[in-house]
């Protein structure tokens, strides 16, 4: 029929209209007729949409193009993969439970939460979760082996024990109870003497077409200033260096690590806190093996700590995080440095998309001494709210939607608002200083929201971040001058 067809319109002198019309339609196909199956997921992939992997058993579809890095599991990021049922009933002959899950410990508590972790189980097909019981009640559900039980009342004493479970719906007998006590009320994070709700920013110690900033001139709107960044040190697998950086020393006329640390003492004066950063877009550290990497770590991060009289450090690493390491590394230098101590995070939006993801686990393993995790709201693709609807970044909705998902998880009173200083300092999301005030109150009080309303309300929320001062410098520092007022006078 076809050849017919061509021999029709070639005597009516139609061929090339019709080769034009096939043509458009086959670059109207839609994405779907290329996708593939990949087989199972692995990281530094790219993925196109509707592309299909395998993870842990599951199949999952994919929602948006990526290219995939550790951490970005399809079973952790919902933004990027949909779960793909299988449609076959489930029918299976596995009738063996797995292990009984052991070395079930308390890892932190605040007044309103305990953090508990365990070793792994093993199952003749594979585990695919944890089912953790606060007395004979089950209260959390975790693929990990980590979780934070939260809603507690201060100065309690709680008994919790674990099990697992397989994808046959096997469950094993509950693990050793352990028992923990809630810390007294006001007893959440590292606070020092922060106010309530605080503005933090970056200072960048590296040249890039922002303003270049001796310390000093940093504005006293700013609540933490975090020193981007703690460089790895490739002689000592693990470690850290930091001194101020050559161009940046020339661009100020030569400014020293003397100065720094004058700086540093003269903004501690006057309440502020000063921090280190680790990590950042192109920064990293090396803790995936514990031996001697972790020491190694926690010797140079607290001699630096103590060289130039730091309030705490901030974790800012965007791949290749070993939890376990980082934790117990963390641990060690917070006991080194007293209970003043301040730590913050900073994830990126995905990797606050649900409760196991590696940042989730940080947290919940360090919630305890955390002061805030300042969530960066800003290059990031569409991103899936606590409605399930995804939102595109730059607006208010993009930022209480978001905010109000990892609300969940996160203690209000740690949780701030990362976002750009100035269009120039990020890639996209970049909101005017009013619209941080609009998301802040909207989360807040309820005023201020956009077309999404949170489900509750949360007076206790953290404050906002930027990155970075240098950038604000640009504008007159006008997110600093805007937001830090408006934080003074929430509830």
């Amino acid at each position: 029929m076809i050849r017919e067809w061509l021999t029709v319109c070639r005597q009516n002198g139609k061929l090339l209209s019709l080769l034009l019309v096939l043509t458009l339609m086959t670059a109207l196909l839609p994405a779907a007729a290329f996708a593939a199956d990949k087989g199972a997921w692995a990281p530094n992939v790219s993925y196109t949409v509707n592309d299909t992997v395998t993870y842990g058993g599951a199949t999952y579809q994919c929602r948006q193009s990526h290219t995939s890095l550790t951490g970005w599991e399809p079973s952790n990021v919902p933004a990027l993969w949909l779960l793909v049922e299988d449609g076959g009933g489930g029918e299976t002959d596995d009738t063996t439970a797995p292990s009984v899950p052991a070395n079930l410990k308390a890892t932190g508590t605040t007044s309103s939460s305990v953090s508990l972790s365990w070793s792994a189980s093993t199952d003749n097909v594979g585990v695919t979760g944890y089912v953790v019981y606060q007395g004979t009640n089950q209260v959390l559900t975790v693929s990990g082996t980590t979780a934070t039980v939260t809603g507690l009342a201060a100065s309690t004493s709680y008994v919790f024990s674990v099990a697992a479970k397989d994808a046959a719906g096997n469950t094993s007998a509950k693990s050793t109870q352990v028992t923990a006590t809630t810390a007294p009320s006001g007893g959440d994070g590292g606070n020092g003497d922060l106010p309530k709700h605080t503005l933090t920013g970056y200072w960048q110690n590296f040249v890039n077409g922002a303003t270049n900033l001796r310390l000093r001139d940093v504005p006293d709107e700013y609540d933490i200033i975090v020193l981007a960044f703690a460089d790895m040190d490739t002689s000592r697998p693990g470690a850290v260096k930091f001194n101020v950086d050559s161009s940046l020393s020339s661009a100020l006329g030569g400014y020293s690590n003397a100065d720094l640390i004058s700086d540093i003492r003269a903004k501690q004066a006057k309440g502020k806190k000063v921090i280190i950063s680790i990590g950042g877009e192109r920064g990293n550290i090396d803790l995936s093996v514990a031996s001697p990497n972790v020491s190694n770590f926690v010797e140079s991060m607290s001699g630096l700590i103590s060289q130039f009289g730091l309030d705490g450090l901030d974790v800012d690493l965007e791949h290749g995080m070993n939890v376990p390491n980082l934790t117990n590394a963390i641990r060690q230098i917070q006991q080194r440095a007293g209970s003043d101590f301040v730590l913050t995070m900073a994830p990126q939006t995905i990797d606050m998309q649900n409760e196991n993801t590696t940042y989730m686990q940080l947290y919940k393993n360090l919630k305890d001494i955390t002061t805030v995790i300042n969530v960066q709201y800003y290059n990031s693709g569409c991103m899936l709210g606590r409605d399930g609807k995804c939102y595109s970044q730059g607006n208010v909705d993009f930022l209480t939607a978001l905010s109000d998902l990892t609300l969940q998880w996160v203690s209000p009173s740690q949780l701030g608002l990362g976002v750009p200083a100035t269009a120039n300092a990020a890639g996209g999301g970049y909101v005017d200083a009013s619209v941080v005030n609009n998301a802040l109150g909207c989360l807040a009080t309820g005023s201020g929201c956009g077309s999404y309303k949170p489900v509750a309300r949360y007076p206790d929320l953290r404050g906002a971040m930027t990155w970075s001062v240098n950038w604000d410098a640009t504008s007159g520092y006008r997110l600093a001058k805007t937001v830090k007022p408006y934080l003074e006078r929430m509830p």
